[in-house]
């Protein structure tokens, strides 16, 4: 099963997908939220981005994953999950772990039902970058799964968000 791959079954599974909105920082459940969200502007075209961007310092490394609402032409909502963890030095490590963390939320919201538009990568195809290593690997991860995968430099809502949680 999908589930035991990125899942430890020790821990119920919804304590593991606790989102806060930006402007309140309540926990809820992401996959009850979502549905709501998604009834109660149904007659909205919405897309949903998902990202994830980490930040190393002071000894952790900071993980924000958020869910983007592109709502038609009225703007965005940002939902998000932010995890500290002890620092991650190998830069390969922690990027690698910002697609498996989108990857591992979207394929939760799959099992609920919901489907999400895209899965944005930190990634740029700049040979001059870093992440540039992890391109080509990255988007086959996510495309396998069956989700779009888009990189730097394509305009990347579900990165810039989680750029500004995890900073």
């Amino acid at each position: 099963m999908i589930k035991r791959l990125f899942y430890c079954p020790l821990i119920p599974i919804d304590k593991l997908m606790k989102f806060k909105k930006l402007t309140d920082r309540s926990n809820f459940e992401l996959a009850p939220y979502v549905k709501d969200y998604l009834e109660r502007h149904k007659y909205h075209e919405i897309k949903m981005y998902m990202g994830c961007d980490s930040q190393t310092k002071n000894g952790s490394t900071t993980y924000a994953t958020t869910l983007v609402f592109h709502v038609s032409s009225t703007g965005c909502h940002v939902i998000y999950k932010k995890e500290v963890v002890p620092e991650i030095k190998d830069i390969w490590n922690r990027l690698w772990k910002e697609c498996e963390k989108s990857v591992e939320v979207a394929l939760y919201l799959r099992e609920h039902g919901i489907e999400i538009d895209t899965i944005d990568l930190d990634y740029n195809i700049d040979p001059t970058k870093k992440s540039n290593k992890l391109v080509k690997a990255a988007v086959g991860y996510v495309t396998g799964f069956g989700f779009k995968a888009r990189y730097k430099p394509e305009l990347l809502p579900g990165v810039y968000a989680a750029d500004n949680i995890a900073n």
